[in-house]
């Protein structure tokens, strides 16, 4: 008797064992509720997942929700969206919230969005409510040259066939931006942009910025329309800055050529005076050989130096400066005659 109640104990404990091992390997719970809700799987289907190391509750919660929602899914799929590293619950979701608004959405078409890196329920509800994206300030510059600066606001709506491939929102604010520096620009005066704010918006969106991206603009509204600078006056007031300091270093060039040109004047001059005098201190000897020859006599040499003292005090009394010594010594050589 006591051998057969231990054995027993022993077999309960065993049971007990593989009990706590199934419940804690195969979720029970789970599977008790998904067949509560309507969705058939078995018990082998969430081994396997353990086995693929695919937690269940991702799989099959998202699963209950699609079928309570009359969605048309499969585990197999919801499972190779999860391997595929996707994110299984917010594509059920974006699939409810489009079946519920009415926007076709295919499953394969919204786990590509999901794996694409966007996400598919903030785009399924863009579709449903509309963004409005604000842009920066931005400036244009009209033909008489003043400055006109504005701030649109653009109210989008997601695109699903593009969600994938599909820019974003920088290449649509890029876009507007580019549309209003164009329309301000083809302006004539920055008064008809000022009075007619309602031209950039109707511009801009004649254009198609929407093109290649994942939204479709609904309408593009000026929010502030100023003034800036007189940038003609600016670019003019540059120009002739510009042009007085060209005129400036050319007229300090032409300086620089005349004082060179002057500097080699003096020393021309100061060459010539250096010949004159050193054909003034030929004379004195020409003077003494004629003497010495006896082609001019002693009287011929004192008329010559009278002459000489005459005109220098003439040019002293005439103020043409201090008369001009007689030379110093005769240049006969004594006085011979």
């Amino acid at each position: 008797m006591p051998d057969f109640t231990v054995a027993g104990l022993l077999l309960l404990a065993l049971i007990i064992v593989l009990v706590l091992i199934l419940f804690s390997f195969v979720p029970v719970g789970l599977w008790i509720s998904a067949l509560a809700a309507g969705v058939r799987v078995g018990l082998l289907t969430l081994i396997g997942m353990r086995l693929r190391r695919v937690p269940p509750a991702r799989v099959i919660n998202p699963m209950i929700k699609a079928t309570k929602a009359g969605l048309n899914l499969s585990i197999d799929r919801l499972e190779a969206h999860y391997l595929a590293g996707g994110n299984v619950d917010r594509v059920v979701d974006a699939l409810i919230a489009a079946e519920r608004a009415g926007i076709e959405l295919s499953f394969e078409r919204a786990a590509a969005i999901d794996l694409a890196g966007r996400d598919v329920l903030e785009a399924v509800q863009m579709s449903v409510n509309p963004k409005v994206i604000e842009t920066p300030v931005i400036a244009g510059v009209a033909k008489d040259g003043i400055e006109v600066k504005a701030k649109a606001r653009v109210t989008v709506r997601a695109n699903i066939d593009r969600l994938v491939g599909g820019a974003g929102e920088e290449t649509i604010i890029a876009r507007v931006g580019e549309g209003i520096v164009t329309t301000v620009g083809s302006a004539e005066d920055h008064k008809e942009v000022l009075e007619n704010p309602d031209r950039i918006s109707a511009t801009v969106l004649a254009k198609g910025l929407d093109s290649g991206t994942a939204f479709e603009i609904l309408s593009i509204d000026i929010a502030d329309v100023d003034v800036g600078r007189n940038i003609g006056a600016v670019l003019q007031s540059d120009r002739a800055e510009a042009d007085k300091r060209i005129a400036q270093a050319k007229a300090e060039e032409r300086r620089a050529m005349a004082i060179a040109q002057e500097q080699e004047m003096r020393a021309r001059v100061q060459e010539m005076r250096a010949k004159v005098v050193e054909a003034e201190a030929q004379i004195p000897i020409a003077v003494a050989e004629a003497l010495r020859a006896g082609r001019i006599g002693v009287m011929d040499w004192y008329m010559l130096r009278n002459i000489e003292a005459d005109t220098a005090m003439r040019r002293q009394i005439g103020g043409e400066g201090p008369a001009k010594p007689p030379h110093p010594e005769d240049p006969a050589g004594g006085g011979r005659g």
